[in-house]
Parts: C-alpha cells; sequence; structure tokens
C-alpha cells in the first residue's frame, strides 16, 4: 500500500530537522501500537543521514551491538573499542552530532523500563550537559502509552520537560479513508465506507491489512477476521496485555462491559461489584482508551456521563471478540461471525453517529459537538453541534435507513436543551448511511 495522509506530521517533523541543524531538539512521538509511527519515521529519513534502532526486550549487550552497525552504515563512522552500555554510545552520537547534524531514532523507546531503566537518568545528564552544542535531531517513539506518559510527563522523572516537541499520532481521518478506498476498491459503497470504518478505525496497520487481502465488503472483511489464522483474534491482547500488566483481566472486564454498552460506572459496578472509579480513570488518562462523554452544556463535574471507546477496532474486538473468547478458543468461529452479523445493524448505527461526528469536526463549522440525554436517558439526541460566533445550533438523529429518521420528534426532544439557546437559529438534521 502506497504511504498516505500524515502531511502535517511530515511538516512538522522536517521543521524540527530544520531546527536541530544549530541547536538539538528532542522530539517524542506517540501512538497507539499499529497506527503507523514506524512508517512516518521511516518515510521521513529516506533522504537523511540518520540513526534508526528499534528496541526489544534484550540485553544491553546485545542492543549495543546492534547499534553499533547501524551507526558504521548509516553514518559511515568507524568505531573502536568495546562498547556495553547504551549510555557510552549515547555520549558518542551526540559528541558526533557537534562535527555531524543527523537524526537519531529509538523506536519503542519506553523498553528500557525492562532492559535498564537508569538510562533514563544517564540520557538527561548527558543531555543536559551537550545539548547547545549538539546538532542531532532525536526522536524518541513509543506505543506503550502510560510508559510513555509516565517518561516525560512525571515530574519525578529524570526525561520531565527535556522534550522540545511531542507528536501523537492520530489514526488517518474518513477522507483519507475514503482515498484509500477509491483508490483501491472505486466502486465501493456507503454500506462499505462504514464497515472499513467500524473494522479499521483509520488505524493504519488494520488499513494496510485489510487492502492487502482485497477486503473492503461486510462479508470479506469477516471472512478476513474470523479464519484460523487471522492476527485479529488475538489482537486485544497483543497491544494490551503490556500496558495492564497482572490487572489485566479487571481492565478488560471494564472494557468488555463499556464495548456492550454498559457505559456508566453505576451501570459497571452493578456488574463487576467492585468500585471501579480508579481504574475508570486510569483508562482514560493514564492508557488512553476511553474518554467521559457528558451532555452538551453540563457542567464538568456533572454526574451524568458515560464513557466511550477511542477506538473502533477495539470497541469491536472487546464487543465480540473478547466476550465470546470461549468460543474463540474452540475455534468455533462460526458461531462468532453469526452473533457479529445478527448484531451488526445495530452495532453499525452506533459507529455510524461517531463517523458524522468526525464529518464535522473536519467541517471546522462548529464550536461545540457532542450528544445530550436527560435524566435515565430521556430525550437522547445523537448530535448537538453549536456555532457560538454565528449563533447557530444544529440537532442531529442519525439512523442507517433514512426513513426512520423523525425530525418532529427530534425537536420534542430538543425541548429543554433549546431553553439554554435563546436568540440561536435553530436546525433539525438526521443523516443515514446515504449521507456518509
Amino acid at each position: 500500500m502506497k504511504f498516505y495522509n500524515r502531511e502535517k506530521e511530515l511538516e512538522l517533523l522536517g521543521r524540527i530537522d530544520s531546527l536541530s541543524e544549530s541547536e538539538a531538539q528532542m522530539t517524542v512521538l506517540i501512538g497507539r501500537r499499529r497506527i503507523g509511527k514506524t512508517s512516518l519515521l521511516r518515510h521521513f529519513i529516506a533522504e537523511k543521514p540518520a540513526v534508526y534502532l528499534f528496541l526489544a526486550k534484550k540485553s544491553e549487550t546485545l542492543i549495543c551491538a546492534e547499534l553499533i552497525e547501524e551507526i558504521k552504515q548509516s553514518l559511515g563512522v568507524e568505531l573502536y573499542g568495546e562498547f556495553r552500555q547504551f549510555k557510552d554510545l549515547f555520549r558518542l552520537l551526540l559528541d558526533l552530532s557537534k562535527k555531524q547534524h543527523f537524526t537519531l531514532i529509538l523506536d519503542e523507546f519506553q523498553e528500557f523500563t525492562y532492559i535498564n531503566s537508569a538510562v533514563y537518568s544517564e540520557m538527561q545528564n548527558y543531555w543536559d550537559a551537550t545539548k547547545n552544542e549538539s546538532r542531532m535531531n532525536l526522536i524518541l517513539c513509543g506505543s506503550v502509552y502510560s510508559l510513555m506518559k509516565k517518561i516525560f510527563e512525571n515530574s519525578k522523572e529524570p526525561l520531565f520537560g527535556r522534550a522540545t516537541n511531542r507528536i501523537h499520532l492520530k489514526p488517518f481521518t474518513i477522507n483519507t479513508l475514503k482515498e484509500i478506498l477509491s483508490d483501491n476498491y472505486p466502486g465501493y459503497t456507503n454500506d462499505d465506507l462504514l464497515a472499513f470504518y467500524l473494522f479499521t478505525g483509520g488505524v493504519a496497520k488494520y488499513v494496510e491489512l485489510l487492502v492487502s487481502r482485497k477486503a473492503f465488503t461486510l462479508n470479506d472483511i469477516l471472512n478476513e477476521i474470523f479464519s484460523e489464522n487471522s492476527i485479529l483474534l488475538d489482537e486485544g491482547k497483543n497491544i494490551l496485555i503490556d500496558e495492564f500488566g497482572k490487572e489485566y483481566s479487571i481492565y478488560f472486564s471494564i472494557l468488555t462491559l463499556i464495548a456492550s454498552s454498559k457505559t456508566s460506572r453505576t451501570d459497571i459496578e452493578s456488574v463487576l461489584e467492585i468500585s471501579v472509579g480508579g481504574y475508570l480513570e486510569r483508562l482514560e488518562n493514564d492508557f488512553g482508551l476511553i474518554r467521559k462523554v457528558r451532555p452538551v452544556f453540563s457542567k464538568p463535574g456533572s454526574r451524568s456521563l458515560k464513557y466511550t471507546f477511542n477506538d473502533n477496532f477495539l470497541n469491536f474486538w472487546f464487543r465480540f471478540i473478547y466476550k465470546y473468547r470461549s468460543a474463540i478458543e474452540i475455534e468455533n468461529f462460526d458461531y462468532v461471525r453469526t452473533i457479529v452479523e445478527r448484531d451488526y445493524a445495530t452495532y453499525s448505527g452506533v459507529i455510524l453517529e461517531k463517523y458524522f461526528v468526525e464529518k464535522m469536526i473536519i467541517s471546522r463549522q462548529y464550536s461545540t459537538l457532542g450528544t445530550y440525554w436527560e435524566k435515565a436517558n430521556q430525550n437522547e439526541i445523537d448530535i448537538v453541534a453549536i456555532n457560538e460566533i454565528e449563533k447557530t445550533a444544529v440537532f442531529v438523529e442519525v439512523k442507517r435507513k433514512a426513513e426512520n429518521i423523525n425530525l418532529i420528534i427530534l425537536k420534542e426532544k430538543s425541548t429543554k436543551l433549546v431553553q439554554s439557546l435563546n436568540g440561536y437559529e435553530l436546525n433539525y438534521k438526521g443523516f443515514s448511511i446515504e449521507d456518509m
């Protein structure tokens, strides 16, 4: 698959690289696994002098051996002596950068936590001592969100405050997904677009996988997921076990309930019979997997809140794969697929709402975008969009089928909310698959 999008990120990396020609720069690049960080960085350094090292869980001595070979090949520098500690090579590279500008990329940087956590303080000492004379463009990339956040945002950590730039790589937008489908499956329908968005969420690796397998329709995508050797069946475990550690089963249970529409803390606690406040807070703030949703215009401390996934694929994985893991473990894939097909219309309707929210965000027309409901989930409105400058408000009902949209009921639902919008021009709309 060709390289798509990322123009803004490449432009930013280019500006940072230019700055590093006169003074060293430290850039932190984060993003969930499979989002395309490594592809972005390799694309960026394709024509530049750069040293790239992928950090795996192996001994520091082996890491140094790999780095020595990379330095020789990429910078054309001969190294003499024995290097068994990363700190010595890092110091050497900083010294080299005083004479020769280059980029150093340490991919999966958080792995030093397990390899040798002293590296962070050692790097900080050398960096502080030489950054003004150095011309290194240092990029530290990581996928374990909680560890990367701790390393660079915890005031007690050595590298706190050292980064000069931070990039959070996000999924492809819906416009990019449309471009990818147009290039690879020009006859796609809106149903195909919804399925592609629902299962990939714009995550580069999943997009690339489906494109390589020519899986663009719902049926073909499900064939790809529910096959004996599908890499997607274990995907949730593979990308989250390291994040959650020993308590992963509790986190997985909470995420499964949220994916199954148990979206309030009360709902979750009634099932698990434990207090989950701390877990929800960490899932949101430390791991970045979920977010709070409150009705528009509600106060920040309002108890009227729900939780929702940030990630489409993980939402699907916990709703159907992990929830029915017993059937998956005995390879009864047809059983789980039948459940997906049975529930798809309802489930995809929720994802369709998310699609239109993203579409309205991209339009840059609104100052506030959200949802609305009243006590006991009464008078729910799928999307409320406000433009405070133009004094306009849009109320949206989203249904898969246009014939199921009822704007009269939508107006009735908004009666109480409208009281907060004196002087606003009010618009009522219905969005369906036809409007994608």
